[in-house]
């Protein structure tokens, strides 16, 4: 935390952990031991399991961290704020201890909805209003949309001429559209992403075959210093998705650098973007063409705007504050206090 290339989940982790220290709270964070942070950290493993290649342990080590946080949590911590989806359910039941849990994947796989229906009662946050439709049942505490620091990326005033991919390529997030759109457009598209192993067959017969620089450039992942120039310097970005994406930093950070976004209407898409105000949203291609050929009237002040009123990390840790208050019965006090927090990332 927070991670030195790809990781929606991690960044955000990272970054309430951070807002929370900044606030005057003391935070305990459990996650890989080559995390950065304020709070204190307590190594759930030596490295990130990913850089070491080696994310199948993740799991298993999930699982003794989990065993230390609530062992330990009564009388450590306040209330504890888990990020990894359902595997502290158990552990919270079990131990009384007030916790909540973000959820950030998406919820839409109907074989694994008997695990949250049999924890209906956890506590738990969204990160979207769209991501709880197939589970509106649980309970849903808030929702909260994420937030990134507000000097992390560079607000840039100038258009650029080019379009923007960033994030990782694979079918559901719609790549091929997006040069389609390129294509047709006439403007080059540069493509920041990683590939997974699951989808390194389907980049090299679809993807790949189709990346010609100068129209369609192939960059690779890139990393937090890197995003003010390529976001910043982009005409527009590409949210190009064909799933129901749960929220999309890459959208917050797009506004951020005052880029606006070209998106298709799924998931949380339509509660990031306002469309004519940041962006366009639209389906078809030939829909998402013409969005940009009128890209110039979007202000980029106005993206910029929009993302230091909605969507900085501080936004973001005052809207947390309140579960945490609400949870352990101190809803009707103003949060100004130190509460102890245990903060469990990936």
């Amino acid at each position: 935390m927070p991670p030195r290339l790809y990781g929606g989940t991690e960044r955000v982790v990272s970054y309430v952990t951070e807002e929370l220290v900044r606030r005057g709270h003391e935070v305990t964070l459990f996650a890989a031991g080559d995390s950065k942070t304020q709070a204190n950290l307590v190594p759930g493993c030596r490295e990130a399991l990913r850089l070491l290649g080696k994310p199948e342990l993740g799991c298993s080590l999930q699982l003794a961290m989990l065993a230390e946080v609530f062992e330990s949590a009564r009388d450590r911590f306040d209330i504890v704020h888990s990020h990894i989806d359902y595997w502290s359910f158990p552990f919270a039941s079990l131990t009384g201890v007030p916790a909540v849990s973000t959820m950030h994947g998406r919820l839409d796989i109907p074989e694994l909805h008997p695990v949250y229906n049999r924890f209906s009662n956890a506590a738990v946050v969204s990160i979207s209003d769209s991501q709880r439709a197939p589970l509106a049942d649980l309970n849903w505490v808030a929702t909260v949309h994420h937030g990134i620091p507000r000097n992390l990326l560079r607000f840039n005033e100038r258009r650029g001429d080019y379009l923007a991919f960033i994030g990782r390529i694979s079918p559901e997030k719609g790549i091929d559209v997006a040069i389609d759109v390129a294509l047709r457009s006439g403007v080059p598209l540069k493509i920041a992403a990683k590939v997974d192993a699951v989808d390194r067959e389907y980049f090299a017969e679809v993807i790949e075959p189709r990346i010609e620089p100068p129209m369609i450039e192939y960059i690779g992942e890139i990393d937090d210093v890197q995003k003010s120039d390529f976001l910043g310097g982009a005409l527009a970005l590409l949210f190009t998705i064909d799933w129901p994406e749960p929220f999309g930093l890459a959208m917050i950070e797009a506004l951020a650098c005052g880029t606006p976004v070209i998106a298709r209407p799924c998931g949380a898409v339509p509660e990031v973007i306002k469309a004519g105000v940041t962006g366009f949203i639209a389906r078809e291609v030939d829909e998402l063409v013409a969005a940009v050929g009128k890209i110039d009237s979007i202000p980029r002040a106005r993206c910029r705007r929009e993302f230091e009123e909605r969507f900085t990390s501080e936004v973001m840790v005052a809207k947390y504050e309140r579960v945490y208050y609400r949870l352990i019965g101190l809803d009707a006090i103003e949060p100004a206090f130190e509460t102890q927090t245990a903060a469990v990332g990936r």
